[in-house]
Parts: structure tokens; C-alpha cells; sequence
């Protein structure tokens, strides 16, 4: 049987995409029980970080201790890849001594050659291109707080990066519709919108976005490695703020959610943060419980 990847939220069907979701869900209610659900003993997960990151590291290494196996943290100082050892090569061993891989990397390139190589399931946990994790997140989010999310329209406003990307292959996977509210210059892939064109709507007006959405999503302008375009950014995405007045235009039951870390009054306003209709933090939460429900889906037979 061949090994099963998660590069991006394509390698999952749209039932699989949705029994993920139901399981993330029914793991975060025996979690909350108190129930011990450990069926990956001795099995071992290597987590590559060529970048940093908080809720990734937290969230792999707390859920593969809570299913009975254990997270090896390696950071770009303590492996070869991409430092003289063929990528291929580095894959090949370390895939011969642990049970699943999970990397966090800039160029998609290499997590694909890795995982062609891999003799064991590779998780995407962020490359420059997308974050399927979160996607993961994202989307139990939205069935615990508003129900199906098929049908619905979802607006996305910032940057055309790989948040954005993931949406545009979650729009395609859950059947909802998603408007990509980004200023000239950054717009997503557009091979990837002409791909699923259908679904998605790209907007130069943030307002004319959010009429009628039932989710909004935003993200930090600048990104990891991108620092030191701060500045010109900011001037870039003026106007594109998620604050209540914007959120006031959307359907009356929308919800805010952003996969943090937030720049308080840039991408959004500190008091949407706080705000009723804010679910960051539950959003936040779930990338435990998803990637729970993803390593038991890729491991657990």
C-alpha cells in the first residue's frame, strides 16, 4: 500500500477532508472528558523546523504525547537538510527510524522531494506555498460554532499567500464560495484561482468582499522572512484592517478567525480580537485536536 502524505489539502478526499473534522472534533470531546486515548505507543514523530513557530510545536509535540507516542524536536541547526545532504538522502534515513514526519519549511519543493522519498506519512506544518494544518483548524471551527459550512461564503483579506491557497483548495474540497479581498501586487497563485475558478472571486475592495460573508479570515501582512517589507506593506494594505465596522457588513451570524500570531491594530483592530464574533482562540485550540485527528488518520489502521 502506498504511504499516504499530507502536502496539501488536496491529498484528502472531500469525505476524508470531513471524517477528519467530525474525529478532530469527537478527540476534543475525550480530551475534555478526561479520557486517555493512546493507541500510537512506541511510535515516533520527527518534527523539522527550518521555521519557528509557536501553536505548530506546541500542538504536534502535546498530541502525539496525548495519543501514547513521542515527538522528536529538530531544529534547522540539528539537521542536514538543505546543508550539503541531498534532501533525498536526509528523507531516506530519517524516515527509516521514526513513524511520521512533520515539516515546517520555506519552499514546497522540498517537502515534496522529501516526502518522495519518505518511507513514512509526511505532514506539511507550513511551506511558503501552504498550510493545510490550519485549514484543518479553520474548518472544525467553523462546524463547532456555524454548522456546515457548505454552501456558505467565505472572505479572505490580506495577502494572496499560503493561508490564502489553502483556502482556495478547502472552498473546492467543502463547496463553499471564497472571496479574496488583496490589493494589486498580491494576489494568490493564479494558476491555483483559474484552477478552481468556480469557487473563488478576487476583490480590490475589502467592503464589496464582505457583503453577505459568513466567515472572514485575515493574516499578518508581512509574513516569516518577509520583515523587511514591513513598511512598504503597510502602506499596501491600508484600508484592509478587519475591524468591527467591516465585520458590521457581513452576514449577521459571521465569525472572525485568524491563525495568529495577530498584529493588534494592523491586519486587525485590538477590538476585533476581543469581539463577540472573534473565534481565534477556539481556532487556535484546534490545531491540537485536527492534527490529532490527521496523525491518527495517516497512522492509526
Amino acid at each position: 500500500m502506498n504511504t499516504r502524505h499530507f502536502l496539501t489539502l488536496q491529498d484528502l478526499s472531500s469525505e476524508e477532508l470531513k471524517q477528519i473534522m467530525h474525529r478532530a472534533i469527537e478527540l476534543k470531546a475525550m480530551r475534555n472528558r478526561g479520557e486517555v486515548y493512546a493507541p500510537l505507543n512506541n511510535k515516533v514523530m520527527a518534527m523539522i523546523f527550518e521555521k519557528s513557530s509557536t501553536r505548530t510545536r506546541v500542538s504536534f509535540e502535546a498530541g502525539m504525547s496525548q495519543l501514547g507516542g513521542h515527538a522528536m524536536f529538530l531544529s534547522s541547526r540539528d539537521t542536514q537538510l538543505g546543508r550539503g545532504e541531498p534532501i533525498e538522502d536526509s528523507a531516506r534515513v530519517i524516515s527509516s527510524m521514526v513513524d511520521i514526519v512533520m515539516i515546517r519549511t520555506f519552499g514546497h519543493d522540498t517537502i515534496e522531494t522529501f516526502a518522495k522519498h519518505s518511507k513514512v506519512p509526511v505532514i506539511n506544518a507550513l511551506t511558503d506555498d501552504y498550510h493545510p494544518c490550519q485549514l484543518l483548524a479553520d474548518m472544525q471551527c467553523f462546524l463547532e460554532h456555524r454548522g456546515d459550512i457548505k454552501g456558505k461564503t467565505v472572505t479572505w483579506i490580506g495577502d494572496g499567500n499560503n493561508m490564502c491557497h489553502s483556502y482556495i483548495n478547502a472552498a473546492a474540497l467543502l463547496d463553499f464560495t471564497l472571496n479574496i479581498a488583496c490589493p494589486e501586487g498580491f494576489d494568490p497563485d493564479m494558476a491555483l484561482v483559474a484552477k478552481h475558478q468556480d469557487r473563488v472571486n478576487i476583490f480590490r475592495d475589502p467592503k464589496e468582499a464582505v457583503k453577505g460573508s459568513h466567515l472572514l479570515v485575515t493574516d499578518v501582512w508581512a509574513s516569516m522572512g518577509q520583515e523587511d517589507e514591513q513598511e512598504a506593506r503597510m502602506k499596501s494594505f491600508e484600508g484592509y484592517q478587519v475591524n468591527s465596522a467591516l465585520m458590521d457588513t457581513a452576514h449577521e451570524d459571521a465569525i472572525f478567525m485568524h491563525c495568529l500570531p495577530a498584529h493588534r491594530g494592523e491586519e486587525v483592530s485590538h477590538e476585533m480580537m476581543d469581539d463577540p464574533r472573534s473565534v481565534v482562540f477556539d481556532e487556535a485550540e484546534n490545531r491540537l485536536h485536527a492534527q490529532k485527528a490527521l496523525i491518527e488518520f495517516l497512522l492509526v489502521k
